[in-house]
């Protein structure tokens, strides 16, 4: 599998954008990101599925290439509903002890690259993985902690909101997103977002007026 071509919809604003190797970002995020988008060649840490599903979202729906490997438990339907292009989201659901092994294969040819963290993954095999992303030019996603990654996001507080006076349904939830990292992302960031928000994918909060009108169930961040 080729490479694919620089994305369409990429801000055009710094020398990484019209060199193509920034991949897009939603926009709430960027606060707690060092670059303008998802930089290739990067190694980003996720904390969560529902993370993992917001990053995926705005390059599959862009065109772009994402796989997933070794998360069985991955719902297809919850991906789409987070505005994943999920048609784009070539999934090996159990690659067993080659984990390591397909992730490097697809890492050739897909934009990301998502994949558990396995305890069993050598450090060597780590750094392996690292230097053949950034190689290559594509972002590697490991769920979990990756002791080489230069940003680790997670997400923290979260509460349901959709409830009034104990009716209704839980439509959005609001957490609070964490970076911190090396280089350029060694300053701790911290962002306030819906995850999801109203029909699915990441949204602004939208202030104090919803979370009054919107019933409250604190939880943590899936």
């Amino acid at each position: 599998m080729s490479r694919p071509a620089p994305l369409a919809g990429v801000s055009t604003a710094s020398s990484d954008d019209v060199a193509g190797r920034v991949l897009p970002v939603n926009p709430h995020l960027r606060e707690v990101l060092p670059w303008p988008g998802l930089r290739r060649g990067t190694t980003i840490a996720v904390g969560s599925m529902s993370l993992l599903f917001a990053l995926l979202a705005p390059v599959t729906a862009a065109g772009g290439w994402a796989a997933v490997v070794g998360v069985p438990e991955l719902s297809v339907l919850a991906a789409a509903e987070a505005g994943v292009a999920v048609e784009r989201m070539p999934l090996v659901p159990r690659p067993g002890i080659e984990l390591a092994t397909v992730v490097a294969a697809l890492v050739d040819g897909v934009d990301l690259v998502a994949f558990t963290a396995p305890r069993s993954l050598s450090r060597a095999e780590q750094r392996t993985l690292t230097a053949r992303a950034r190689q290559r030019g594509a972002v590697l996603l490991p769920l979990g902690p990756w002791p080489s990654a230069d940003v680790a996001l997670r997400c923290t507080s979260g509460r349901w909101l959709g409830l009034d006076a104990g009716h209704g349904h839980l439509v959005e939830r609001e957490v609070e997103i964490h970076a911190s990292g090396r280089g350029a992302a060694a300053r701790p960031r911290s962002t306030r977002v819906r995850l999801p928000g109203p029909g699915g994918p990441l949204a602004p909060v939208t202030g104090a007026e919803g979370a009054r009108r919107l019933g409250v169930v604190r939880n943590g961040c899936a």
